[in-house]
This record gives C-alpha cells, sequence and structure tokens, in this order.
C-alpha cells in the first residue's frame, strides 16, 4: 500500500477488522454452520444537543463489499495468527454473496431506525461488520454535524478548513465528502477536489503576509498572482489597518479591471469588526468585496455571531466541524436480528441486554408527510407489512452484487437537502429540539412481546 489510491482501494481492505470477527467467522466455519441470517445496523440513541442523524457512507459500503477478497498475502498473515489451513482456503475463495437494503444516503434518519440490512450466510454478513461500522460511524456523524453548521449559517456559504486537524487521511478524504453532501459550498482539501470533484477554496496563511517586509506588499503579491480571486488576510497585525491596505489594493485593481474577492478575519471579535470593516469597503465603493471569517467556528458560534449582527458573507469551519468535536462519534450498532431455523425458515431473534435491546425481525422504516410534505413520523415496521407511508429502505445489493444506480455526489447532495428542507424546523433547533415521532408498527410490537416471552422461558432457565 504505497499510495493513497492504494489505501482506498476497497479490495484491500479484507482485514479491515476486528479480530474477533474473524475468530467467530472461524469458529462458524469449525462448526458448520453456514445457513443465512439478517444483521440491522443502525444508531441507537441521539448524541447531546442533536435531533436527527444525516446518513452518509453508503457508497463505500457497497464498494466494498463488492470488491471484498483475501489476498494470499493476508491469508499468510492470518496463518501466523493461529487460523487452521481449511478455514483459510474458504478465505482464499471468498465472495460477499448477500443482499443488502439501504436507506439512500442523504436521508435524514433517527435512533433505532435500521440504515443498512444485509442478509447473508452467516460468516459472510458478520465478517463485514467492522467496516461498515466505522464507514458509517465517521460518515454520518460528520454529515449530521456539517448540516448543524450549514443551518445555522442561514444560507451564508461554510467552507470546510479542518483537514490539518481531521484524523489521518481517510478522515480528511471523507469529511470532505460528507460536508459537501451537508451543503457546505466546498473544501480547502485538494485530493478530495480532484477525487470528489468537491470546489476546493483558499486564502492566505499569516506566514505569507509575515514573509514580507509590508503588509500591503503581501497583498499586492498576491492579487499579482491572482488578480480575479483573492481574499485577503486581513488580521495579521491590526484589522483595521489591514482592511484599508486591502482597500489600496482593490481601487489598483479595478484600475487594471479587476476585482478583490474578499478579506479575511481569523481572530478577535469577529462580530464587531465584521461591522467596522464592511463600513470601510462600502464607503469605499467596495460593497462587492465579501468578508470570509475563520477561527475556531461551529453552528454555535455561528449562530452566536449573526444574532448579533455580524458582516459575514461566508465562513471558514475547520477543527470543530472536522472532527465533530463536541460529538465524535455516533452510537453506531450492527446487530442480529433474524436467523434461519433447522426447518429452513428465517425466525427474528432479539437481544434483551438492560439500556441495549434490539428490535427482532428483517423490518422496514415508512415516513409519513403533513399536508405540506413535511415529514410528520416515521414507523418501524416488519419488512413484509403493507403501510400508506413512504418506505425509506430500498434494495441496493443482490447475491453480492450492486442492484442500484449509485447517484453521483451533487445528487446526493440534492437528497440531503431536500430531506432538510422537508424537516419541520423546530427539529433543527441546535439546542432543545423536540424528539421527532418515531413510533413501533402493532405487528413488530407484537413480536416484540412473543419473543421476550419465548426468551424468557428459553433462556433465563439454568440447564
Amino acid at each position: 500500500m504505497n499510495s493513497f489510491l492504494d489505501y482506498q482501494n476497497e479490495q484491500n481492505m479484507s482485514l479491515f477488522t476486528d479480530f474477533y470477527e474473524l475468530t467467530m467467522c472461524a469458529s462458524y466455519f469449525d462448526n458448520q454452520k453456514f445457513e443465512p441470517a439478517t444483521f440491522d445496523l443502525l444508531i441507537r440513541r441521539l448524541p447531546e444537543t442533536r435531533s436527527y442523524f444525516l446518513f452518509a457512507g453508503l457508497e463505500q459500503v457497497l464498494l466494498y463489499l463488492k470488491n471484498l477478497k483475501f489476498t494470499e498475502e493476508h491469508l499468510a498473515y492470518l496463518k501466523k495468527q493461529g487460523f487452521n489451513q481449511q478455514f483459510l482456503d474458504y478465505l482464499r475463495d471468498f465472495r460477499f454473496t448477500g443482499d443488502v437494503w439501504a436507506v439512500p444516503e442523504g436521508t435524514v434518519a433517527f435512533p433505532c431506525e435500521p440504515l443498512i440490512r444485509v442478509t447473508a450466510p452467516i460468516i459472510e454478513a458478520q465478517l463485514v461488520e467492522t467496516f461498515l461500522l466505522n464507514t458509517v460511524n465517521l460518515q454520518t456523524t460528520i454529515a449530521t454535524k456539517a448540516s448543524r453548521v450549514v443551518q445555522a449559517a442561514k444560507g451564508k456559504a461554510v467552507i470546510e478548513f479542518g483537514l490539518r486537524r481531521e484524523h489521518g487521511i481517510d478522515a480528511g478524504m471523507k469529511v470532505a465528502r460528507c460536508s459537501y453532501i451537508a451543503g457546505c459550498r466546498g473544501t480547502s482539501n485538494v485530493l478530495a477536489g480532484l477525487a470528489y470533484g468537491i470546489p476546493v477554496f483558499g486564502t492566505m496563511a499569516h506566514s505569507f503576509v509575515m514573509s514580507y517586509e509590508r503588509e500591503i506588499e503581501a497583498f499586492r503579491a498576491f492579487v499579482k498572482t491572482f488578480p480575479d480571486k483573492s481574499t485577503l488576510l486581513i488580521d495579521t497585525y491590526d484589522e483595521i489597518a489591514g482592511a484599508e491596505k486591502a482597500v489600496a489594493v482593490a481601487k489598483e485593481l479595478e484600475a487594471k479591471g479587476c476585482r478583490l474577492g474578499g478579506v479575511r478575519l481569523d481572530s478577535g471579535d469577529l462580530a464587531e469588526l465584521s461591522k467596522k470593516v464592511r463600513k470601510i469597503l462600502d464607503e469605499n465603493g467596495l460593497q462587492y468585496v465579501k468578508i470570509f471569517a475563520s477561527g475556531d467556528l461551529d453552528e454555535f458560534r455561528i449562530e452566536e455571531l449573526l444574532n448579533k449582527g455580524a458582516k459575514i458573507d461566508a465562513f471558514g469551519v475547520g477543527t470543530k466541524m472536522g472532527t465533530s468535536a463536541d460529538r465524535p462519534y455516533v452510537d453506531v450498532i450492527y446487530k442480529l436480528c433474524e436467523t434461519m431455523n433447522k426447518k429452513g425458515t428465517f425466525s427474528p431473534i432479539m437481544k434483551l441486554s438492560e439500556g441495549k435491546a434490539t428490535l427482532p425481525g428483517r423490518k422496514q422504516v415508512y415516513r409519513f408527510k403533513d399536508e405540506n410534505g413535511n415529514f410528520a413520523k416515521d414507523v418501524i415496521a416488519l419488512a413484509d407489512e403493507k403501510m400508506e407511508g413512504e418506505p425509506l429502505l430500498v434494495k441496493v445489493m443482490e447475491k453480492g452484487e450492486i442492484v442500484y444506480d449509485l447517484p453521483s455526489l451533487e445528487r446526493i447532495r440534492e437528497t440531503a437537502a431536500e430531506n432538510l428542507a422537508r424537516l419541520p424546523e423546530k427539529y433543527k433547533k441546535l439546542t432543545n429540539a423536540p424528539m421527532y415521532p418515531v413510533e413501533l408498527s402493532r405487528e413488530l410490537e407484537a413480536l416484540i412481546r412473543r419473543l421476550k416471552r419465548r426468551l424468557k422461558k428459553t433462556e433465563f432457565i439454568f440447564s
């Protein structure tokens, strides 16, 4: 794995798993347990301050499942870990052959709703758990956080600026992707721009300004290189003096038939400074010059700035969005919900652990809307129930082959925008938002009651 592209090649990711997944699979194999089973991937509960999730990561999941295989290098390594030759021979020919249902990327979702449903021989379904959880955790966490930042900006542009503090190469790439899905206008990550077609943005660093003897010399040097798309960083020494020098450079550009794009504030009282800088720009006929702000921003800070009347046109949001600093993970789980019994039919199963109970059986999520087309409630039902709402889970893979037209990133972004627009405003409040109603169908509730009675009879008696 010598390059980023090698690292990203999903066919090389078979060992990207927890060791216990392989030990369980080896025991399944040793005991000739090959029957199909169904697992649900879902998020158990909402983090503090969150009121919804924006689902992301499905494309990477499907490519991984399609390309999953073990190389001779992988098998040689596993042999050193104590796995027997018969199991390694099984892995040599391993392919994922299951069926997968999922909600589309960009869908707004809520706790306990199945996001991905995998039905496959139990060894296959078990082996893929770690990759699925890892992928959905990161991308859904960041997409949700970024959607909140975009919501707080109230239509003003948000640019993802967090690459240097995000957790490694893969996170840096996926943060750019998910932030764009959630509504950010672009990213500072140039490789993400190439890989995903996301618009890239950048200004200058304080070091560039400081490398010149005078601040205005730095400004002139930069606009000489980029006369039609420069944003000048004006707070290296004094924001007001920097703004006045930016005015001088903007006038010089006008004389050449060009325009200064914007000025950037990265420190200090951004609300008050933006007002003062806007006044300076406007008094000099530079109403077209935008004010760009950055510096430890998140949805709460942006909301505060706008409530104070800040004259900011766009925000560069980095660390706190790129790491989802206030909640850097979601409680995503992957749980068995049905197995095949000795009669060859599927039998629902559930976990009863206190605080960690799961929902049994193969399920579907139905979304109901009000008379205006806005989301009103969701109902988790058994997969074969017929309900009036819109079914969210769609078939994306059959017998290990993708049967779903993978949407473009732009289409996923549109789906996210449509979903967020249909979610009533009260559920998008940054704090103290009410719980969106998610109900269980009568048939699912009845199944839960029957299973609980049966499990208490058969599993609570020591024998």
